[in-house]
């Protein structure tokens, strides 16, 4: 089998006049026996002749089996392989990159950054976890958890660690957030907010309750998108902003495009808008809008040019972050759904601006009109796997999970049924 030990202190060959092996240069400096010869493990060195014996069986055994992972690869420190080797490799859109690099530079690396990967053990987890949940929600914390998760399974391929620490410590659990159901608005809610928006940004909360999009897909809906004859409406596409604050069109959220059902009452609504709104012409990259280094992330971030359902009073596409709080959230003021809870002052040059400060309500954003369109399909008895399939669920099952609490009599047929049998 691959693999032998060397005497350092010793020359390999003996003097052939006296028979015996004379000392190197280096006798008795550093360790005296040196491990070497194993295919793809590096060599290592000991004190004694037991102790290279001990690991060379050890070496041997996992090298044959593909299970070596040599300790002083577990050496790097958290954050370095981080920055050096897994983030370099990732290839996430930029809009999930950007509040990904955010959490990991902001939370994970100050609190466990320091530790070598070998030494991330079941009691720097508890503290990471205990620190993480002193800084952050508990929803937050999980989707943090879950990065460095990802992190030390990539460790563990790259040869860095022979197995996830978080694997190994099950008693440490992930924070998990408190179990809260989906909200869903009532009709008078709903058409208060609506009426509290400019009228040009009124057909926002007709396309999310009515289609149930996400804010990023009914800001990214085109003219094009809407087939009037044949009653459907093509979810394609959304429109993003990266880290940078520019905008660019990606394919839905997990890749999902979809054909919904169009409504006539929401069909005559969005004909009308577009006579009071004529749709405006956006040309935006595809994918990434950082500038392409290669042919192919030319061909991959080719601009494409849409007539946008949605536009500001300027013409031009809207930006989520500044829509929610000029439009949507004044709405929610004047609907009652809301409270302003003071102001804060913005200098610009010499003069001072002040903007609202509103409450922190975050099941009231955008979103809630997807769990709105959710309640009224499962309500009127919709099947569970027509509606996952308008969502863009990647299953019904995560429909269910999210949803269950809106289907009606939900338990109460099967109990009907069983107790005709105790009649």
């Amino acid at each position: 089998m691959a693999g032998y030990i060397e005497d350092r202190w010793l020359k390999k060959r003996p003097d052939k006049t006296t028979g015996k092996r004379e000392r190197t240069s280096i006798w008795g400096k550093g360790k005296r026996y040196r491990v070497k010869g194993i295919p793809g493990i590096q060599d290592r060195s000991f004190d004694t002749s037991e102790d290279a014996k001990r690991w060379l069986a050890e070496a041997q055994t996992d090298s044959s089996r593909g299970d070596f992972v040599d300790p002083r690869s577990g050496a790097i420190l958290l954050a370095d392989y981080i920055a050096d080797h897994w983030w370099p490799s990732r290839t996430d859109e930029p809009s999930t990159a950007g509040p990904m690099r955010s959490r990991i530079w902001n939370h994970l690396i100050p609190l466990l950054g320091s530790y070598p990967l070998r030494e991330i053990d079941a009691s720097a987890l508890r503290r990471f976890r205990a620190d993480l949940l002193s800084r952050v929600e508990e929803s937050s914390a999980e989707i943090i958890w879950i990065h460095l998760t990802t992190i030390l399974n990539a460790a563990v391929d790259d040869k860095r660690l022979l197995k996830s620490p978080v694997a190994a410590h099950r008693s440490i659990k992930r924070p998990k957030p408190v179990g809260r159901k989906a909200k869903a608005w009532s009709r008078t809610t709903v058409d208060a907010v609506r009426d509290g928006l400019q009228e040009r940004y009124r057909i926002a909360v007709d396309l999310g309750l009515a289609l149930g999009v996400r804010q990023g897909e009914a800001l990214g809906l085109a003219e094009e998108d809407f087939d009037f004859r044949a009653e459907v409406v093509h979810v394609r596409r959304q429109l993003r902003w990266d880290g940078k604050g520019r905008p660019y069109f990606c394919l839905p959220k997990g890749r999902k495009t979809r054909d919904v059902p169009l409504p006539p009452n929401l069909a005559r609504r969005v004909q009308l808008h577009f006579q009071l709104f004529p749709p405006v012409e956006c040309t935006l990259p595809w994918r990434n809008p950082e500038t392409p280094a290669t042919e192919l992330e030319e061909r991959q971030r080719k601009p494409i040019t849409l007539r946008l359902v949605l536009s500001t009073s300027h013409g031009l596409r809207i930006n989520p972050g500044t829509w929610n709080e000029r439009s949507w959230k004044p709405a929610l003021v004047a609907a009652g759904v809301l409270r302003q809870v003071g102001e804060k002052a913005e200098s610009y040059g010499n003069r001072v601006r002040l903007h609202p400060v509103y409450e922190r309500s975050r099941p009231d954003m955008f979103h809630v009109l997807r769990h709105t369109f959710a309640s009224v399909q499962l309500e009127a008895g919709e099947s569970i796997v027509s509606v996952a399939t308008w969502l863009g669920h990647s299953s019904p099952k995560v429909t269910l999970d999210y949803y269950a609490h809106f289907m009606p009599g939900a338990g109460k047929r099967g109990l009907a049924a069983m107790d005709t049998w105790l009649v």
